[in-house]
């Protein structure tokens, strides 16, 4: 049978465990390692004090045979833990970020001093107690109680309404769990100005471009023909920056909108017409094909549904060789109704799907330039939709060509021609 001195060199080999394990954790919450490590050390060290008074009270009266130079060590090294609890739960009360330690019942077992401030949390009272019932109407508390499975972003801290926070919801240890909330209100802030200064940009750009494409416009080339090249080049490089500018100015107003106006969207005429649109940028040298299945109108914005929904039909012309075809789907599914757009273009490695939809993003920037696009149709896109609760799935290898498919729920499906919901 082991001694208790012999028990004892197994706790710092338990604890460094426990710090890689919490280190681990830190790192898949999105850099919080100090923060997990500095947790899962303070619950180590409450195990082993646990372990040490049972050893003290236990162990050490039933067993005369200990001897006093032993008790000294055993009582030195109990001193070295407690103080290393003491520094840790400082460190740890000390964090930036909000740190709360949750059971298996979401009810708090500790937090530090970040969690009162972001999140509104107050000593001893909110001890035991169920957070998403301490939470309130907040959104947080919808998020808790519908399993926080996926990190919340960007969402007002209930203990501070001026700031804006990140929350993420870890397991930790034997049933419990640790919500870790970070204060990105300075990034909100930044993402705002960044959103001003296109927007005002964008309309400053607008008037002088709108000058001088229309004096290029009265220039004819037949009158000077040694620079026929030189106008027909500025002319479309003049178009392009101005189709940028226009196209910055949707995405400014999409990014400020919370909610979109709610009318019929008859898809019938709004497919004939994308269609057209498509086979005028194609000027037949692409086949087109409509397959409408779906039966269903869309409720939502007219204007910038046919946007989104043109959009990726423009994007596989341009980016689809001579000779192939392209396919617009409009068909019911389990969820709801898609509208697809299928090419038999380039292709799109695995590696940039999920960048796709941001600001610019080229895939190719020589191929980019060629087509004439201006790098925020998808971001347009992916803004329409979300104000429609809707979400674009995209599905592509190289050589095999493309389909990008906007997938709308239940709510936004009308019968053609009435007006109550499917």
């Amino acid at each position: 049978m082991s001694q208790p001195s012999d028990r004892f060199w197994k706790l710092p080999a338990a604890l460094a465990a426990g710090l890689v394990v919490g280190g681990l954790l830190g790192w898949l919450a999105g850099g919080h390692v100090a923060t997990g490590v500095a947790l899962v050390a303070f619950a180590e060290i409450v195990l082993l004090l646990t372990r040490i008074r049972h050893v003290t009270r236990h162990i050490m009266p039933a067993n005369p045979t200990i001897s006093p130079l032993q008790h000294d060590r055993f009582m030195t090294r109990s001193r070295r833990i407690a103080s290393s609890l003491r520094d840790l739960r400082s460190a740890a009360g000390s964090l930036p970020d909000a740190v709360v330690l949750l059971d298996n019942d979401q009810h708090v077992r500790w937090f530090n001093h970040a969690a009162e401030d972001l999140l509104g949390l107050r000593r001893p009272q909110d001890r035991g107690t169920a957070l998403h019932e301490r939470m309130g109407t907040t959104e947080l508390a919808g998020w808790l109680h519908d399993g926080a499975h996926e990190p919340l972003n960007d969402v007002i801290a209930p203990g501070h309404p001026n700031r804006h926070i990140n929350v993420t919801l870890l397991p930790f240890g034997r049933r419990q769990r640790l919500l870790l909330a970070r204060d990105i209100s300075h990034l909100t802030r930044l993402e705002q100005i960044r959103r001003d200064f296109v927007a005002n940009v964008s309309h400053e750009l607008r008037t002088p471009l709108t000058v001088i494409h229309g004096y290029l416009e009265l220039i004819d080339p037949e009158d000077v023909p040694e620079l026929a090249p030189v106008l027909g080049e500025m002319r479309a490089q003049s178009k392009r920056m101005g189709q940028i500018v226009e196209d910055l100015l949707t995405l400014s107003r999409l990014e400020t909108q919370d909610h979109v106006t709610d009318e019929r969207v008859p898809m019938t005429p709004l497919l004939a017409t994308i269609r057209k649109e498509a086979e005028a940028l194609s000027q037949g040298r692409h086949h087109i094909a409509i397959e409408s299945i779906a039966e269903a109108d869309l409720l939502g914005s007219p204007k910038d549904l046919h946007s989104a929904l043109s959009n990726l039909v423009s994007n596989a012309v341009r980016y689809t060789p001579t000779g192939g075809s392209i396919t617009i789907r409009w068909k019911r599914t389990p969820a709801g109704a898609t509208y697809s757009v299928s090419d038999t273009g380039f292709g799109i490695p695995a590696t940039h799907l999920a960048r796709l939809t941001e600001r610019f993003y080229r895939v190719s920037s020589s191929r980019s330039r060629d087509s004439g696009g201006t790098g925020l149709g998808l971001s347009i896109v992916k803004h329409v939709l979300n104000l429609h609760q809707a979400r674009l799935e995209i599905e592509s290898e190289p050589g095999q060509g493309s389909t990008f498919s906007c997938c709308f729920g239940h709510e936004r499906l009308l019968k053609p021609g009435m007006q109550d919901d499917v």
